[in-house]
């Protein structure tokens, strides 16, 4: 049964790879995941593959989704499908025209390269040319990367025990 879901899954994955959408941006939920709606009437979760943007609480968060609701919002796009994360989300690259969303929320400094799940030499540069101009969250002297910043918030989550006495 394990191997008949991870071959359904893996099966899946590649149709989603061979494929591109487009559809309508009709929610921003943060810098890095939006939700399209296709010709379809089908609503899609986006995460933008190979960058991670700051964590709700985090510098730069606000600004980050202001960018990418600004850049896409309302707007038709095109993404390129890279695969599925954990959660079920379709990681895109979101294009419009020539515009390459990803890319312009690294190369203004409001987003990391993922460098764990992707190896983008671009997508390196565009962070690196980020860092050297301190644009934005580089303009910090040591800014929390979002990996880190989630890892810390779960390790301090208090628990609960309740006195049965």
């Amino acid at each position: 049964m394990k191997a008949l879901f991870i071959y359904s899954f893996f099966f899946i994955s590649s149709l989603l790879i061979a494929q591109n959408l487009i559809g309508k941006v009709i929610k921003v939920a943060d810098g890095d995941t939006v939700t399209i709606i296709t010709d379809e009437n089908e609503q899609i979760k986006i995460r933008l593959f190979g960058i991670d943007y700051p964590e709700k609480g985090q510098d730069y968060s606000s600004k980050a989704t202001a960018f990418t609701s600004s850049f896409c919002f309302g707007k038709i796009v095109k993404v390129t499908q890279k695969g599925l994360d954990r959660h079920g989300r379709v990681l895109g690259i979101i294009l419009i025209g020539k515009k390459n969303l990803n890319e312009e929320l690294l190369k203004n400094g409001l987003a990391w390269h993922y460098k764990y799940f992707d190896k983008t030499q671009k997508y390196s540069d565009l962070e690196q040319e980020a860092k050297k101009n301190k644009f934005n969250i580089w303009s910090m002297n040591n800014p929390t990367a979002p990996w880190d910043f989630r890892k810390a918030k779960k390790e301090k989550t208090p628990y609960k025990y309740f006195d049965n006495n």
